[in-house]
């Protein structure tokens, strides 16, 4: 049986000692990300609570085209469809578990994708 662990330090320190390890590998349709490490072997779990979407400092140099409000409104499946079209360019960034907060970017197409964590699960065998 596999242990559950409900906290985002462990996957902080996964990150931290080994980040090349770390992929993303799916988001269910009740808006869990799931990241893999191929190291530890360690399925992380993040419960999103929100996903927004935020162009590259590159592509945000044009007039900006929609609100905020609606990158915030799409940002899920924004992510959902970025996952779907090139899932291997993605990778962890940035994370703050006090104030549990993720950044995920994409190579391919240069966007940032912040997640707001409503609960941290780490699964373990």
């Amino acid at each position: 049986m596999a242990q559950v662990i409900r906290s985002g330090a462990f996957l902080q320190q996964c990150w931290s000692v080994h980040p090349l390890c770390v992929t993303v590998k799916r988001i269910a349709d009740d808006g869990t990300v799931v990241l893999l490490c191929s190291s530890c072997r360690s399925a992380h779990h993040l419960q999103c609570a929100s996903v927004v979407a935020q162009p590259s400092a590159a592509q945000s140099e044009g007039p900006e085209t929609a609100p905020a409000a609606a990158g915030q409104a799409d940002g899920r499946a924004q992510f959902t469809s970025c996952i779907a079209a090139h899932r291997p360019a993605l990778s962890l960034r940035e994370m703050d578990v006090f104030e549990d907060r993720v950044l995920i970017r994409c190579a391919d197409c240069r966007c940032h994708y912040a997640l707001a964590v409503a609960q941290f699960e780490t699964h373990q065998k």
